[in-house]
């Protein structure tokens, strides 16, 4: 098994054009890390350069303590899986995943024995004869988890391997990959641009963005400490309300308190709003930012209109026009519009709220995070 080391990896092509710029990530033995981020931000690019597919234009990549920047593909002891599952339609399961042992001269007893595992772990052993026309795609992507496995390689890199199953598969392969990653007790890099497949399998995420590396961290920091408004908006769904605001100061008491809405002639009723913070959240540095304009964000599990909460606040009541509402059984999505302001509440399913109800929530202060407007570097979570 083995750790991996990407330090100051950059990727350049002609034109001047840089798909990845200075990652830095620290990987260890039997770690299961995800690279997400929107299309386009390098997160397959980088994992073709742990590959050796794509060349490393500057830095090192060691994979344990042997540096293999220049190491042929087939001699990093790394098996990739892809998106398209790229089986032989001309070979059964038991030839595609025999494929690559074959090719290392591995003596055919081992063969069979080792494909026969992998086919029992992955529930594959009834299939083994068939070739893939005649599967699922589910079961198409079991067979090149497959391949993969027999090789016992030291990393196993899957690059978006889900994106083409329907939705109920999908979360049932998380679950097979999740489990898989445990049985092998091996080094899994997973890329995907889904950023629930990133929150439920992972030990720690890299978040990415236009090649460069905004956050590693685990999925609970990650949704709990953004860095900035990039990653809070991207990880959650449905996505963080962001909302203009103004942050201010109390004399008399000195707390700070988000002011928001608006006065001006575009609002219906000119009504502004406030939060105020919470002693123990405020941080030293929003003493700098005292009438300046900041960004706020709330997570919609956050903003309710359970009567409970109403009675209890003492601060961010606001009133909402109810424009949306979504039954999804277990909870309940409302899409309001506040002073102009849109914002997403994930209430209860026993709401009473329907499309154009006039109604009062509250946001927790203590959920309230506050980003700078013009970096977008977070100030307050």
């Amino acid at each position: 098994m083995a750790s991996l080391s990407l330090r100051g990896i950059y990727k350049k092509y002609p034109g001047g054009v840089v798909a990845v710029t200075d990652v830095n990530v620290e990987i260890k033995d039997k770690e299961f890390i995800i690279l997400v981020g929107p299309s386009g931000c390098g997160k397959s690019t980088t994992l073709r350069m742990i590959a050796g597919l794509e060349e490393i234009s500057e830095g090192e990549l060691y994979i344990g303590d042997r540096l293999v920047n220049d190491i042929a593909p087939k001699d990093r002891d790394i098996a990739m899986v892809f998106q398209n599952y790229a089986l032989y339609p001309h070979m059964t399961v038991f030839e595609n995943m025999a494929f690559g042992l074959k090719l290392r001269k591995v003596p055919k007893d081992e063969i069979a024995r080792k494909v026969e595992e992998a086919a029992r772990i992955l529930d594959l052993t009834h299939l083994l004869e068939r070739k893939p026309k005649a599967m699922s795609g589910g079961q198409r992507q079991r067979v090149a988890l497959g391949r993969a496995i027999v090789r016992s390689p030291q990393v196993f890199l899957l690059d978006e391997p889900l994106s083409n199953l329907d939705a109920k598969l999908r979360a049932q392969m998380r679950t097979e990959i999740a489990k898989l990653h445990k049985r092998l007790g091996t080094t899994f890099i997973y890329v995907t641009h889904d950023q629930t497949e990133a929150m439920t399998m992972g030990d720690r995420i890299v978040v990415m963005k236009d090649g460069y590396v905004q956050q590693i961290d685990t999925p609970q920091n990650l949704y709990l400490n953004p860095v900035n408004k990039f990653v809070a908006s991207f990880l959650g769904s449905p996505q963080m309300n962001m909302i203009d605001a103004v942050l201010r100061q109390d004399p008399t008491n000195g707390l700070y308190y988000v002011e928001f809405g608006s006065a001006d002639s575009k609002s219906s009723r000119g009504v502004k709003y406030t939060i105020v913070v919470p002693p123990e959240k405020a941080t030293p540095q929003l003493a700098s930012y005292v009438n300046k304009e900041v960004i706020m964000g709330i997570r919609p599990e956050s903003i309710h209109d359970e009567p409970m909460y109403l009675q209890n606040a003492t601060t961010g009541v606001v009133e909402c026009t109810v424009e949306i509402t979504e039954m999804m059984g277990a909870e309940t999505y409302l899409y309001l519009n506040c002073e102009g302001i849109p914002l997403t509440s994930r209430v209860a399913p026993t709401s009473t709220a329907r499309a154009q109800d006039t109604i009062k929530v509250v946001m927790d202060p203590y959920k309230i995070h506050l980003f700078d407007k013009e970096t977008e570097v977070t100030i307050m979570n």
